[in-house]
Formats: structure tokens, C-alpha cells, sequence
């Protein structure tokens, strides 16, 4: 396996060179807008309470052609439903500009703009008392106008106790004490695999070793996902715990799934080695979730409304499901290869038991990947904006209940209950096997 350790170290230096050039500001968004006629430019969004507050800073202005009608150019904000409700008045002509709408909250329109001698630029503090999710607009119906200017947003919900700031969405302000819970109980978990493998070393393979980085990392990744969230709730910055959860983030991802692909092949604790097949497996799995983890970064860095977002969404989805379905292969191959020695190698209840622990990994898997990837989307899409952490907690329910199954059942085994199976029950195995239909992957 030399040269997928080279291929491996090479992906992970271009993916943390690369985590350093897109890395931005988190929840204060800083916008560029040059030479843009479009009607209307969304720049974010974010949930309110009723202490709500957004601050504009606008530089480098500029309009071609100069002179326009500042009124007609401008911010507001706006809920999902209100626009859909612009939308159906600007079709039937009821007006000619979402700034005229009464189902908008205007910020301020370019006409209160305080002349300046060079560097034109305002500052602009609107206070949201309306508990919703809003997303904040660019507007420009000026005709044909063409605007440049560098727009800072920064929003942010007070408290009413001691009007502290909290840059965090309503919905996701207890999202550091999550994160956080999970990295002690993964913190525990990685001193008990600690213990087990230190009072088990005459059983344990090198499998099990790598499940306790796969655990490290995990713990790791979730302790700077605490930190991050807790600076950008407190400053609206991450203070560069960013860099470190993605990275860690990215790491974790990668040895988890090749933990998959290496339980799924049997390496280490059926076999020694790993056939060609299965190493090209793993050629393909972990390039792709370099690709996945990068898409992942740039969808979160710039934002609901970055360029080009969709598409690596699309990029994110289409990958992400062809890793788990190709971990898939080595779990499908193994229960084959399981069946066919059941019925030549006369250890009929052994085989059942191993056959019986891979189809329960293989069901598994599939719900780990099915909930994790496709119904938390869909609660996410579902869920009121109050409620966007449950999706967070689920997510991560699931994951370690993933992770308490696979180390429960493939730990390292003093007695290997395989050697205590008598005559009768190998007798019944051998019965099971015959009686027993063909399993449907």
C-alpha cells in the first residue's frame, strides 16, 4: 500500500492549501458587487428575535451611469413567504420594484447616502423586531443602472439581560453546548477503546488501532467545531478555529469511510491483506471525498447566496453518494465470499455467525448513509428556523450510534466465540444455510 500512503499525504497537503486561500469571515459577510445590473442581489440571511440588529457598511460606491435615481436603489429584508408574495406582484404589475412592496422591510434607499468628497461610504443600523428569518436584498431598479460597491453585513440578535451580541442564527444559538456535549461522550468513548485494546492487546489487529484515530479525530473535530461556533456566537468570527475543523473535519471524513471499506473487506481481523479490487476501492473513495470535503467548505464559506453555490452543491451531493455507495462493495463482496466458504470449508456455524455481523453491518450502513445524507436534508428543509439545531442533534445521534455499533461489534475478543460451537449447533448452521433464501443486496 506505498503508493496510496503517497497519493493520500499528496491529497492532504493541496486540501489544507487550499482550505487557506477560501476561508472567509463566517457570519460577517463581506460582499463584492461590481458592475451589476441586476434587479435583485440576495446577500444573506439570518434568524432574528425581537432584539434583533443589522449593520451596513458600504464602500466604494460608484454608478454607471452616474446620476441615477438613488431612490429606486437600496436594501431590504425579507421572509420566504413575503417573497413569493413580491414575486406574484411584480408578475401581475402591481408594482415595478420589490422596494415598493409592503411585504418587504425597507433598510435604506442609496437617496440617504451623505455626499463625501473621495471614498463615498455609509454606515446604516436597523433594528429587527420581528422574530422571522429574513433574508437581506440588494435592490437596483434605477433602469439599466450598473452598481459596484463593497457591502459589510453584519447581524446579530441582542440578549435582553445584558444586551450581549450574538451572532448566531436564532435557532442555532446552542449549537457550541451541542457540539460540545458530543466531544465528551466521544472523549469517553476513545479512554474506554483505550482501555479495551490495552486489557485486549493478544486480540486486537491493526483494525482496531485505526478506529481509535478514526474516534481521536471525531473528538478533535468536534471540539473545534465548539470553538468555532462559540467565537463566531460571541464575535461573529471564528478566530481561525475555522482552519482547524476543517481540517480536522476533512481528516475525519476520509478515515472514516476508509474504516468502512476496511471493515467491509475483513482486513486485518479475517485476512492480512487487501486484494487489488479492494484497493482500488479505496483509490477512488478517498480522492472523491477530497472532492466532497472541498465542496463542503466552499458551500459553507460563501454562503446561502455565493456564486456558483448551486453547482457545488451539485458537486457536494453527486460525490458524496458515490463514495457510500462504493463502500458498499467490499460489505457485498465479503458476505459472497462468506457464503461460498460456508458451504466448502466445514465450519458452517462460524461462517453463519460472520455472514449473520456483515448483513447487519451492510443494513447498517445503508441507514447511517439514507439519514444522515438524504432525511437531514429534508428535516432542514422542513424545520422552522427556531428549531435548526434538532437537525444538527440528529445528525449526530445517528453518527454515534454508528460508531457504538461498529465498535461494539467488531472489538477485539478475548474468547473468539467462533471456537466454542459443538457438534449441534454446527449441524443447525449448516441446516440454516441450506434453508436460508439468497440474501438481496
Amino acid at each position: 500500500m506505498g503508493s496510496l500512503r503517497v497519493s493520500v499525504s499528496s491529497l492532504v497537503v493541496i486540501a489544507a492549501v487550499f482550505l487557506l486561500f477560501v476561508l472567509t469571515s463566517a457570519e460577517i459577510r463581506f460582499t463584492e458587487i461590481r458592475s451589476d445590473s441586476n434587479i435583485n442581489i440576495p446577500i444573506d440571511e439570518f434568524g432574528f428575535t425581537h432584539f434583533g440588529r443589522l449593520h451596513l457598511n458600504l464602500s466604494q460606491i460608484s454608478f454607471t451611469p452616474p446620476e441615477p435615481d438613488l431612490s429606486r436603489i437600496g436594501f431590504f429584508l425579507c421572509t420566504r413567504d413575503s417573497w413569493i408574495h413580491v414575486v406574484e406582484q411584480l408578475q401581475s404589475e402591481k408594482i415595478r420594484c420589490p422596494l415598493d412592496s409592503p411585504a418587504v422591510k425597507p433598510v435604506f434607499t442609496f437617496n440617504h447616502l451623505k455626499p463625501t468628497t473621495t471614498t463615498p461610504s455609509y454606515d446604516a443600523v436597523f433594528n429587527v423586531t420581528d422574530t422571522n428569518q429574513f433574508t437581506l436584498v440588494f435592490a437596483n431598479c434605477a433602469g439599466g443602472i450598473k452598481v459596484s460597491v463593497n457591502v459589510l453585513s453584519v447581524m446579530y440578535n441582542l440578549s435582553p439581560q445584558n444586551n450581549r451580541r450574538d451572532y448566531l442564527s436564532a435557532g442555532k444559538s446552542n449549537l457550541p453546548s451541542i457540539y460540545f456535549l458530543f466531544f465528551l461522550i466521544y472523549a469517553s468513548l476513545s479512554g474506554i477503546w483505550i482501555y479495551t485494546l490495552h486489557h485486549r492487546k493478544s486480540s486486537a489487529y491493526r483494525i482496531h488501532y485505526f478506529m481509535l484515530a478514526v474516534l481521536l479525530l471525531k473528538a478533535l473535530n468536534l471540539l473545534c467545531e465548539t470553538e468555532d461556533k462559540s467565537y463566531i456566537k460571541r464575535s461573529g468570527t471564528p478566530h481561525g478555529w475555522d482552519v482547524l475543523f476543517y481540517i480536522f473535519s476533512f481528516l475525519k471524513g476520509i478515515t472514516l469511510f476508509t474504516l468502512i471499506v476496511l471493515i467491509g473487506t475483513g482486513w486485518s481481523f479475517l485476512k492480512p491483506y487487501l486484494q487489488d479490487k479492494e484497493k482500488n476501492v479505496l483509490m477512488i473513495v478517498i480522492p472523491l471525498q477530497v472532492v466532497s470535503n472541498l465542496a463542503q467548505v466552499v458551500i459553507d464559506e460563501t454562503g446561502p447566496f455565493g456564486q456558483d453555490l448551486s453547482t457545488w452543491r451539485q458537486i457536494f451531493l453527486l460525490v458524496d453518494i458515490i463514495c457510500c455507495c462504493a463502500v458498499l462493495f467490499p460489505i457485498i463482496w465479503s458476505i459472497k465470499n462468506l457464503r461460498e466458504a460456508a458451504m466448502t470449508d466445514g465450519k458452517a456455524a462460524v461462517n453463519l455467525m460472520k455472514l449473520t455481523l456483515f448483513r447487519q453491518y451492510y443494513v447498517v450502513v445503508i441507514c447511517y448513509v439514507y439519514f444522515t445524507r438524504v432525511a437531514v436534508y429534508f428535516l432542514e428543509m422542513i424545520t422552522s428556523y427556531q428549531y435548526a439545531w434538532t437537525s444538527v442533534f440528529l445528525a449526530e445521534l445517528a453518527t454515534l450510534a454508528f460508531y457504538v455499533f461498529t465498535g461494539y461489534n467488531f472489538r477485539p475478543k478475548t474468547h473468539n466465540p467462533y471456537f466454542a460451537i459443538d457438534d449441534e449447533e454446527e449441524e443447525a448452521a449448516v441446516e440454516a444455510l441450506k434453508l436460508e433464501d439468497e440474501f438481496e443486496l
